[in-house]
């Protein structure tokens, strides 16, 4: 594997993304929805650099890849929030946004839940993958068509554990 983007660029990142979700949200309560299992070590440190009280945090588990390299374009929850977000700032927490599928069905999915906001923020934004055209709000880093893991993401439930994102060799 070769790394893509290390640790100390990734956590400057995650920085400047809570100052834009404060300023974003000033005086507002935000309920962050992770989307697990990938995006939990984003979430984690993204939260920490935020200077606010008022969050609310949640998990879902949404699959759409099983242990494929590339997505299924099928998705299925497979743990739902348990938080009612009724009138809450939704923030959806990935860990890679490619080809705006699971992104499009959770966006529906938490406006019929009667959200009042829906931003969406991920660690990857994978636009060259992109099928269906979804906003991505906050996005760490743009990448290209390549497989990535490490910081959450993985390769058959190993590598989550990296500290800095990789590119998986063929």
């Amino acid at each position: 594997m070769k790394t893509l983007i290390d640790e100390n660029r990734i956590q400057n990142r995650l920085k400047e993304i809570a100052e834009e979700i404060e300023k974003d949200f000033k005086g507002e309560k935000i309920t962050f929805v992770c989307i697990l299992k990938g995006a939990f070590m984003f979430l984690s440190d993204l939260v920490k650099k935020i200077n606010k009280t008022d969050i609310v945090i949640d998990f879902m588990v949404v699959s759409s890849y099983g242990n494929e390299t590339r997505s299924s374009g099928k998705i299925r929850i497979l743990k739902d929030v348990e938080k009612d977000v009724t009138g809450d700032n939704v923030i959806i927490v990935e860990d890679i946004v490619d080809t705006g599928n699971t992104i499009d069905f959770l966006m529906k999915y938490f406006t019929n839940k009667g959200a009042k906001s829906i931003k969406v923020c991920t660690c990857l934004d994978k636009q060259v993958c992109r099928k269906v055209e979804v906003p991505v709000d906050y996005a760490g880093f743009v990448v290209g068509d390549e497989f990535v893991i490490g910081y959450g993401l993985d390769y058959c439930q190993e590598y989550r554990n990296l500290p800095y994102i990789a590119v998986m060799n063929e």
